[in-house]
């Protein structure tokens, strides 16, 4: 019996060994995170292949930690690993390098561990998306696709995918295109959002299957990615879906993407829609006819808008107004309307969409760049990103006083606005 617990001992004390040994590396892993030092990222490398996953999960939080550009390499490596943890930290960090703050809103900063299950939450909001002056080495955006592709787990896959949109990762497309194939809703809604974010029109037929999904949330945001990317092939299918659907959110959707799809056979659908009962298919309707672009729509339009009491269709009735010719700056007008509610927390969002493609007209620029002097500071930081967003050679001058404006962060919003506009100058 002794010879036996002897046996026993032998072969445990190695093991034991072991784990004081993973502890002790674990230790000081923790320790190099806190080292800002350049060389500190070489040094956590090489225990990315230890045998250990509790070592590996913290050579990946030490290098998310560290950032930095000599991260980059070990991250993406890291992408690769088997275990699910370090994917979504690895995803995570890499990420976090080209928006800094990132993983303080990633699904790491939500991640915890319960034996050998892992659960995290994604936030409510995903909005967040690089600069377009920021540009991603192509190699972090396959790796980050790779994962959305045949991550390790759904909620890596998900999270990838989700990364992918943030970066605007348009090399990782074919991975998304896959991903949507996924039978799990997290992995196909983040997937349809990131395509969305990428706004690559060619990318519009890898989804027009889930232009009918059971699913409502994937149905929805499958019908907003069709009109973001302005897919005309699928406006018999909205108008199918906008007959059909008993669901009002799902039946908004279909009309406001028809009405990113300018075409005159929409028009009875745009007028059969135009005095509805409920304000969100008013206002698509009204986009619908925005965009047509008939000059004797704008009487209505203008009417409309005065009379109208919701603030959903009013910004939308806005929007038709000025788009079909109301284009003065007085109190009450339509134009200053969409500027005025750039102060609202609440509703900005709209208006600033609407007023990037009203400010693709020249006369609507022009109009507005004289009254930039007496606008508020909210007013000033979203019209310098409208105005950047419209690559017009004519905005930079504006641009460049704003960049020199008392207020801090209209200067720092003018500077970004200046960068952003020179990419296509």
């Amino acid at each position: 019996m002794r010879i036996r617990t002897l046996l026993l001992l032998l072969l445990l004390v190695p093991a034991l060994v072991a784990q004081d040994g993973s502890k002790q590396v674990v230790k000081m892993l923790k320790e190099l995170g806190k080292d800002a030092g350049p060389q500190a990222a070489d040094r956590v490398t090489p225990y990315l292949k230890d045998t250990d996953v509790e070592v590996r999960r913290e050579a990946v939080t030490a290098l998310v930690r560290l950032g930095g550009l000599n991260s980059l390499d070990p991250l993406v490596q890291a992408t690769k690993d088997s275990d699910e943890e370090i994917q979504i930290r690895a995803t995570d960090g890499l990420v976090n390098f080209y928006l800094p703050g990132y993983i303080e809103f990633g699904l790491t900063a939500s991640l915890k561990r319960a034996g050998s299950s892992l659960k995290g939450k994604f936030t409510d909001t995903n909005d967040r998306i690089i600069p377009p002056y920021v540009q991603v080495r192509e190699d972090v955006v396959r790796a980050i696709g790779a994962v959305a592709r045949g991550g390790i787990s759904d909620q890596s896959r998900a999270n990838a995918a989700r990364a992918v949109g943030v970066l605007r990762g348009r090399a990782a497309l074919p991975d998304l295109a896959e991903a949507l194939k996924s039978k799990k809703t997290p992995v196909i809604y983040e997937s349809l959002v990131a395509i969305q974010k990428i706004g690559d029109p060619a990318a519009a037929g890898s989804f027009a299957f889930l232009l009918r999904d059971p699913d409502e949330k994937v149905q929805i945001t499958a019908i907003e990615t069709t009109g973001q990317l302005r897919n005309k092939d699928a406006a018999e299918r909205l108008r199918e879906v906008l007959g059909e659907s008993k669901k009002i959110k799902v039946r908004r959707a279909a009309l406001i993407a028809l009405a990113k799809l300018p075409d005159p056979g929409n028009r009875p659908v745009y007028e059969q829609f135009i005095l509805d009962r409920d304000d969100g298919l008013r206002g698509a309707a009204a986009e619908g006819f925005a965009r047509l672009k008939n000059p004797e729509d704008a009487v209505r339009m203008v009417q409309m808008f005065n009379e109208e009491q919701k603030m959903n269709s009013r910004l939308s009735l806005a929007f038709a107004a000025v788009m079909l010719g109301k284009r003065d700056l007085a109190e009450m007008s339509p134009l200053q309307y969409l500027i005025n509610t750039l102060n609202s927390v609440a509703w900005r969002g709209v208006a600033h969409a609407f007023l990037i493609e009203l400010c693709r007209e020249p006369d609507i620029r022009q109009a507005i760049y004289p009254t930039m002097h007496q606008r508020t500071k909210d007013e000033k930081i979203w019209l310098a990103d409208i105005f950047a967003r419209t690559y017009a050679a004519d905005a930079r001058p504006v641009l460049e006083k704003l960049s020199q404006d008392g207020e801090t962060e209209v200067a720092q919003a003018g500077a970004r606005a200046i960068r952003t506009l020179g990419l296509q100058q």
